[in-house]
């Protein structure tokens, strides 16, 4: 059984900082590309930002300079440090990563329960 377990979201205000986490774990050969996405009430889920394995990274136009995506392979971990806070990235935000179970088997996608992220103005 595989899990992804998010972590770290919270209520805080506009121009605050939050760290959010993603621990995975189960029985699993590898993780490939990992990301963060989000859906706030009444909107579909939308991509945050991605990490392939060797670090690569893309995001949001919507984020980009105020969030940074980091992982730790050893740990099957992801990060994402949220800077600058505004009342619009209030969402439920979700880690999916794309996980080969076996050396012999495709990677399939996971998805975490997700963890609440609430900004006020």
């Amino acid at each position: 059984q595989v899990q992804l377990v998010e972590s770290g979201g919270g209520l805080v205000q506009a121009g605050d900082s939050l760290r959010l986490a993603c621990a995975a774990s189960g029985s699993f050969y590898t993780i490939n590309n990992m990301g963060w996405y989000r859906q706030a009430p009444g909107k579909q889920r939308e991509l945050v930002a991605t990490t392939t394995k060797s670090g690569t990274t893309t995001y949001a136009d919507s984020v980009k300079g105020r969030f940074t995506v980091s992982r730790d392979n050893a740990n099957n971990a992801m990060y994402l440090q949220m800077n600058s806070l505004k009342p619009e990235d209030t969402a439920v935000y979700h880690c999916n990563a794309e996980i080969r179970r076996t050396y012999f088997t495709d990677s399939a996608d996971y998805w975490g329960q997700g963890t609440q992220v609430t900004v006020s103005s």
